[in-house]
């Protein structure tokens, strides 16, 4: 398994000489930095404040949110094995949309591409609204709609300028804007905890072994709120799209995709009981698009309760950044691929970066935000709900690619059978049945959160038409650029001709 590896247009494709086009800047990124961004990515702030009170509404759940946490966490680790499996073979900053072009043909790697780029702009609308709704709250006021279009917008450009300007700086607001984040929610669950045992506030109730036994609750429920906690830890893997920015491509960001996920079930465990035991599950159902802002950050932090405004604020700054950055990076993948048109191949001489790929990103993500925000009456409940239709897609299509394209090595050790193999699928099923419950579950109306759409909800109908709009894409573009689409698929160990770059920087057809 080791010895596994793909020649491809990663880092290994740049030629030596000041007259080749520019590529990303390589080895700019240590493991840590790798880890940060995979959490920073997850916005565990901003998560937890809009996701945990979706999650305790949900009828037959009661006190198990912190049981939906713990299973939500099996398959994400088991996706993450297939992330590290697959970038140790191919560290394309393309991710999925690279991996599943190996392992199940271009097709499947374009619908996982287009799904990965349609998530993240999805999501920025989630972000915005926070960081526009908090920031308001940060100086005292009540935000209307066009006050949390306007600071919502100005953050989306922002963090876009940051993210054209360079990697490294980048990385390095995020680790500042992580560090006080995490400081922050660890003081509030402990001061809250603390709270619970000594002064035994109303409604508090002590941490029960139950809360995490997912046993004794239905299959129905368990699986409504995993489609929630997708989306609480979703964000992780943009680690592993910065592969060919950082140190040791082949192993750094695959080992940083696990270790993000166990640092995020510890903060998301510690959070939501720490919430659960100190104000009960009816604050949290009824304030489910911000189970903060309801007062709980107040009754906990008292005057310090700005700290978890600001770090709030902060999360959803640090995740719109980190949402951009891996948006960027796989429409760069697919430009030079021919997948997307050239121009998004472009890399900047002087930031090294992804430069109009990520204007686009920062664009789009503006454009979807401002049409969410009017059009939807609970932008939250909706986008939380739609993108976890998106994330199964091409997690659990990931976990696929994994098996198939370790299919020769599976029969070599029971250990090569499970984690290449086993694992991956185990992790893609269960968010397979996610996806499926999940649609059956927003089809009928008394569940929807905004008025329906021909009978769906909108969550139905952002999963509909992110992966729909991706056919429709994947057709025109076989048509009128069908160079991608002759790529062969691969197995572990077979070698495919280098991409240079000048066959990546050539014009081509496109869908533009």
């Amino acid at each position: 398994m080791e010895g596994t590896s793909i020649a491809s247009a990663g880092p290994e494709s740049a030629l030596a000489n000041s007259t080749d086009p520019p590529q990303l800047k390589h080895g700019a990124l240590g493991y840590l930095s790798n880890v940060v961004i995979g959490v920073a990515s997850t916005a565990p702030g901003y998560s937890l404040a809009a996701t945990i009170g979706f999650i305790a509404l949900i009828s037959g759940l009661g006190t198990h949110t912190p049981a939906v946490i713990v299973v939500s966490f099996v398959p994400m680790l088991f996706i993450a094995l297939a992330y590290r499996n697959m970038n140790r073979a191919d560290p394309d900053c393309g991710t999925a949309f690279s991996w599943m072009t190996r392992a199940l043909g271009a097709g499947w790697g374009f619908l996982g591409g287009w799904t990965l780029l349609i998530s993240a702009i999805v999501v920025n609308a989630n972000q915005a609204q926070i960081a526009g709704s908090y920031g308001v709250q940060l100086f005292g006021g009540t935000p209307t709609t066009t006050e949390t279009v306007i600071i919502g917008g100005v953050f989306i450009v922002t963090l876009t300028f940051i993210c054209w300007k360079g990697i490294e700086i980048s990385a390095r607001t995020q680790r500042l804007l992580l560090f006080f984040e995490m400081a922050t929610l660890v003081i509030f669950a402990v001061v809250a905890l603390v709270k619970v045992y000594v002064k035994h506030p109303a409604h508090s109730s002590g941490v029960q072994v139950d809360w995490f036994n997912p046993f004794t609750v239905g299959a129905g429920p368990l699986l409504q709120g995993m489609l929630f906690g997708v989306f609480l830890f979703w964000g992780w893997d943009t680690g592993v799209a910065v592969n060919e920015e950082s140190e040791n491509p082949r192993s750094g960001p695959g080992r940083s995709a696990i270790a993000s996920t166990v640092v995020l079930i510890c903060i998301f465990l510690l959070v939501s009981v720490a919430s659960q035991a100190y104000a009960g599950t009816s604050y949290l159902a009824h304030n489910p698009n911000d189970i903060f802002a309801g007062g709980l950050s107040r009754a906990v932090l008292g005057s310090l309760h700005i700290l978890l405004i600001v770090a709030v604020l902060t999360s959803a700054t640090a995740a719109t950044q980190t949402t951009i950055l891996p948006a960027a990076r796989v429409a760069l993948s697919m430009g030079r691929r021919g997948a997307l048109p050239a121009r998004f191949a472009e890399i900047h001489a002087r930031n090294l970066v992804p430069a109009f790929a990520t204007l686009v990103a920062g664009a789009l993500s503006l454009v979807w935000f401002v049409f969410i925000e009017y059009v939807s009456t609970n932008v939250l409940g909706d986008c939380v709900a739609g993108l976890g239709f998106l994330v199964c897609f091409y997690y659990g299509f990931t976990g696929v690619s994994s098996a198939i394209f370790h299919r020769r090595e599976l029969g070599r050790s029971l250990s090569n059978a499970l984690v290449l193999g086993i694992l991956p699928l185990i992790g893609a099923a269960v968010l397979g049945l996610i996806f499926v419950k999940g649609m059956i579950f927003y089809g009928h109306a008394a569940n929807d959160y905004s008025k329906p759409l021909l009978g769906l909800g909108v969550p139905d109908w952002i999963g509909i038409l992110g992966i729909g709009s991706g056919i429709v894409a994947m057709l025109v573009t076989r048509a009128r650029a069908p160079r991608f689409f002759g790529e062969r698929r691969l197995v572990a160990g077979d070698q495919i001709e280098t991409v240079t770059p000048e066959a990546t920087f050539a014009p081509a057809e496109s869908l533009l």
